[in-house]
């Protein structure tokens, strides 16, 4: 690794090296990563290099790894929960204000203005993250997203919560049809550590929520009932 503090590439391995917390060991890989197809260039057999292909890739394993979090960090929500959050977290928007945050924009190798294409970003985290998964494995990889993306820069509650706020949506359904809404909690009995919430609407019980952290199971029976109720607006 030390070879490249005298070589040309020394900046860029330093970048690197700052960006992900370790020496690359294939550099042209990750210099494809930040290789945007405004600025492809032709091989002689006609291929256009640019990082798309490492996209496609860093796309798969960044879903991977997110929904493996999710599945662990949420073992009581069901699949259709799982997949919104995974979607917020992967986003384009998403993974663009990443990307800026780690400074992608500055690493570009682009004929393209800064708002021509509104993806730039984000698609080269993913071609980042693909690179990574080339040069070293999906250990290593699953640790750069964890630790560098998620643990620093995704507040995973907050997203849930502000985004997702199913109790606000079930309560000012309740309130605008004049329905009496009542949210009861008692300790699971087969878990004195489990929170169970039962939704009443006028008195029937419409959907039960558990979970270890109360308000988490107030939502998850807010989500519940929002979805039997069809209660799409806020």
């Amino acid at each position: 690794m030390f070879s490249w503090l005298f070589s040309r590439d020394r900046k860029f391995v330093s970048a690197i090296k700052n960006l992900t917390g370790f020496y690359p060991g294939n550099i042209s890989v990750y210099k494809l990563a930040f290789h945007h197809r405004s600025a492809a260039t032709q091989t002689i057999t006609g291929t256009r290099l640019s990082n798309e292909r490492l996209e496609y890739l860093g796309d798969a394993v960044l879903g991977a790894v997110v929904a493996e979090l999710l599945f662990k960090k949420f073992p009581l929500r069901e699949e259709g929960f799982l997949t919104e959050m995974r979607a917020k977290i992967v986003s384009r928007e998403h993974l663009k204000q990443l990307a800026l945050k780690l400074g992608i924009n500055n690493l570009m190798i682009k004929n393209a203005g800064h708002d021509s294409y509104r993806s730039m970003y984000g698609d080269a985290l993913e071609a980042l993250i693909g690179a990574i998964y080339i040069d070293k494995g999906y250990k290593k990889t699953q640790r750069f997203i964890l630790q560098r993306l998620i643990s620093h820069h995704v507040d995973i509650e907050e997203m849930e919560v502000t985004e997702n706020n199913f109790k606000s949506k079930i309560l000012n359904w309740a309130q605008r049809n004049k329905r009496a809404l009542v949210f009861e909690s008692t300790e699971d009995e087969k878990n004195n550590k489990l929170f169970k919430v039962r939704l009443l609407v006028d008195n029937e019980e419409v959907a039960v929520g558990l979970d270890y952290v109360k308000k988490k199971a107030e939502q998850i029976a807010a989500e519940k009932a929002c979805l039997l109720l069809e209660v799409n607006g806020n």
